[in-house]
């Protein structure tokens, strides 16, 4: 099987699962409910469950079984992108290719939509955290991503940051905060959930991270919209500091480079592990055109 069919099959395991959760979710108001299936089922590559199902069975588990795990990962990934798409962060009218969560429902649902995929994405992990320490564990692990410790300090220094002149430790910082915590975060948990390789599932998931992020500031700048499915030019429009603001264009590409050979030295030193479709993962991070 090729990298393409396996990740199709990660990626539709999920999206089964995803559509599934969405239609019983009944909330009231139901703009709320509306609101929060929008963004949730607007599409995307689904990359972080993707990564937390590949990873699972690269240590050895079953991902059956685990679905309520990505479905936190998701929720807390969409309530983010809901948020950093408002007027008050990012102000991006698209996303995905269609309008951003705030044009459809306005800005003050859109917050409320965010909070309530948050909330929910901490009842889904509460309703696992029953079944073993382990997955309390791993909870916690996503938990600490998300937050003060992660994605949110790296949002803050990110605002804080705009506009200013570039400065390589503050754009390290947030790389590993804003993208890096949230995308080591799926390995992380499977290595819980296994019993091993922790610590090199964290140095993989930040160095992919930081090459996620990478591709983006690049595509940022010489992307097409039609693929990517947002608003191009608009770091260098709003003074954002990027890898392309620090680096230059060919630096970025070169760094991106080198965060592609760290994800795959830290790969080879799991030697028990199946890493060939990590391995494919960051071949298709680096390459990709959205």
């Amino acid at each position: 099987m090729n990298f393409q069919e396996q990740f199709e099959i990660y990626r539709t395991h999920f999206e089964t699962y995803l559509e599934n959760r969405c239609a019983g979710m009944a909330f009231e108001p139901q703009i709320l409910t509306e609101s929060m299936r929008y963004s949730l089922l607007s599409g995307g590559k689904r990359i972080r469950p993707v990564l937390f199902f590949s990873a699972l069975e690269a240590f050895g588990l079953s991902f059956a079984g685990e679905e309520p795990l990505a479905f936190a990962l998701e929720c807390i990934h969409t309530y983010s992108l809901i948020h950093d798409d408002l007027p008050a962060m990012d102000n991006d009218d698209f996303r995905r290719g269609r309008p951003s969560n705030h044009k459809v429902f306005g800005e003050a649902n859109a917050i409320l939509a965010g909070d309530a995929l948050l909330s929910y994405a901490f009842d889904c992990m509460l309703s696992e955290c029953g079944r073993d320490r382990a997955h309390l564990c791993a909870a916690q692990a996503l938990s600490r991503a998300a937050g003060a410790e992660g994605m949110v300090a790296g949002q803050s220094l990110d605002l804080l940051s705009t506009g200013k002149p570039g400065d390589e430790k503050a754009l390290l910082a947030i790389y590993r905060n804003k993208t890096g915590r949230l995308i080591a975060a799926p390995v992380v948990m499977a290595a819980i959930l296994s019993g091993q390789y922790q610590k090199e599932a964290e140095a993989f998931g930040l160095a992919l991270g930081a090459l996620f992020q990478l591709t983006d500031d690049i595509l940022d700048a010489v992307g097409n919209r039609a693929a990517l499915g947002k608003s191009i030019g608009k770091d260098a429009q709003e003074g954002k500091l990027t890898a392309v603001s620090v680096y230059g264009l060919e630096g970025a590409r070169r760094r991106a480079d080198e965060s592609a050979r760290k994800c795959l030295d830290v790969l080879h030193t799991m030697e028990s592990a199946d890493t060939g479709f990590l391995t494919q993962l960051t071949e298709y991070v680096r390459g990709r055109d959205r």
